[in-house]
């Protein structure tokens, strides 16, 4: 199948003006870096999501799912076959004393629905910017909580393109990771188990924590977040900032001088300055401590050629 035939398979399986070809992903990212996808796509319902895996397995090219990227790096080749977001998919509600969100839809928007509704569980992800699915595939968290302590289950689009159940104890949800990625499944809507309490309390939390992360993390620019996992009986920020290492930049990619755990695209970084940056750290904190810092944050695509 040529690629003008793909192109006009996938406008009939999604809205047409939901499909384009060779479309930088960098607008979609909040890193603001990376190349374009052969094939952009994003479907509006649950059924689309399928019929777009059943389509790539069926013609045989990959399909990657793509979030808002807070704590994904894409490089600067892009990806090949079809990326799909699922931005429309966005629809959060609350049920009782559960809450239901889509996964195109912001963490952070489902923390203040919850919050809206009463509902405390989900204070914790008041400034995560990643999306509801980005938030399981990672097992986000902050502040003492984790997306584990609060999700009962969620649907998936599996490999095969089955729509699927699948309770929170068998997404093998640990420290910043779940087995989401190795089933190649697509998380589609998750349902959080949270506990009724005062409006006002919960808003407290909320309010206290929104402060704590906009005095210390550098929103001002674009980045991926936090950059490195905790190492174990260490901070990753803390090694970073006794190395020297803040204000370091390649290229337009620096390591933050507010939080050293950030680097930051401070002037129209390419992914391959970010890259370096990344590695420069690693390399640095492992000759003075001893200690290796493990990435957080996904590299994904290929190296522009």
């Amino acid at each position: 199948m040529d690629r003008n035939e793909i192109y006009k398979e996938l406008k009939r399986i999604v809205q047409p003006e939901y499909v384009k070809i060779d479309e930088p992903l960098k607008d979609h990212l909040y890193t603001q870096l990376g190349g374009k996808a052969d094939y952009f796509v994003m479907p509006t319902t649950f059924e689309e999501v399928q019929e777009v895996v059943k389509f790539t397995n069926r013609i045989g090219i990959k399909h990657t799912l793509l979030g808002n990227g807070s704590n994904l790096i894409i490089k600067d080749g892009g990806i090949r076959g079809v990326v799909m977001n699922l931005k429309h998919l966005n629809t959060i509600k609350s049920e009782g004393d559960t809450l239901v969100a889509q996964s195109g839809a912001r963490i952070i928007d489902a923390s203040m629905h919850a919050l809206e509704e009463s509902l405390s569980g989900l204070e914790f992800a008041c400034g995560i910017p990643g999306t509801v699915g980005g938030a399981l595939y990672m097992n986000a968290g902050a502040y003492g909580g984790e997306i584990k302590d609060v999700l009962d289950y969620a649907y998936v689009v599996d490999k095969e393109g089955n729509l699927v159940k699948r309770l929170a104890k068998d997404l093998d949800l640990d420290y910043r990771t779940s087995n989401i990625p190795d089933n190649g499944d697509i998380v589609v809507e998750a349902t959080f188990n949270l506990k009724p309490d005062n409006y006002e309390d919960i808003k407290a939390v909320v309010d206290d924590l929104t402060y704590r992360r906009e005095s210390k993390q550098p929103l001002e620019y674009p980045s991926c977040g936090s950059v490195f996992k905790r190492p174990p009986g260490y901070f990753a920020g803390k090694l970073i900032q006794d190395s020297d290492l803040q204000g370091t930049n390649i290229g337009g990619a620096e390591v933050s001088t507010k939080h050293a755990g950030f680097i930051v695209n401070k002037d129209n970084a390419t992914t391959t300055d970010y890259i370096s940056v990344i590695e420069h750290v690693q390399k640095t904190v492992k000759e003075k401590f001893d200690v290796e810092l493990e990435r957080e944050v996904r590299i994904i695509g290929e190296d522009k050629e």
